[in-house]
């Protein structure tokens, strides 16, 4: 950035708007939202097709999902529809149950959740009580190299 460039910049007289706009980034988001008939699941998918920035809206009635693709805001989605459709709409809270370290651990572990999946669990308060309720952790440690007073079988 040359010097005429920072003048410039710094005795810019326009009403306020940036040249350079932000682009908003390609997002997938996914949406848990109570589907019930054909008729519910047309309504969810209506009221983000019209969205701007939205590419693509796949529905999946079994899972209680919803799928939106494009330059969006997720808040701003999820607002969206729950005013649009007057269901509960929430950012959908589970990961497949391969990711999370102990997916049967007390906090993790949902049972509305769909096949394969647990409620992610990204808290730290969560995975330190599953780390310690856990008797895997509890014996992986009693015979760890780390633990001091650890048992050593050879």
């Amino acid at each position: 950035m040359g010097a005429l460039d920072h003048l410039s910049n710094m005795f810019d007289c326009s009403s306020g708007h940036s040249k350079h706009k932000r682009r908003k980034q390609l997002q997938t988001v996914e949406i848990k939202i109570k589907i019930d008939c054909e008729g519910c699941e047309r309504k969810v998918r209506r009221s983000v097709e019209g969205m701007k920035g939205v590419s693509s809206v796949e529905v999946n009635p079994k899972q209680h999902k919803l799928t939106v693709v494009g330059y969006v805001d997720p808040e701003k989605v999820v607002a969206r529809v729950a005013h649009r459709t007057g269901k509960k709409a929430e950012l959908w809270p589970y990961v497949p149950y391969d990711v999370v370290e102990h997916p049967y651990a007390a906090g993790v572990y949902d049972k509305k959740a769909p096949a394969g999946y647990v409620r992610n669990a990204m808290d730290p308060h969560v995975s330190q009580l599953a780390r310690a309720s856990s008797t895997e952790v509890r014996y992986t440690t009693a015979f760890s190299d780390e633990n001091p007073s650890a048992c050593a079988v050879m």
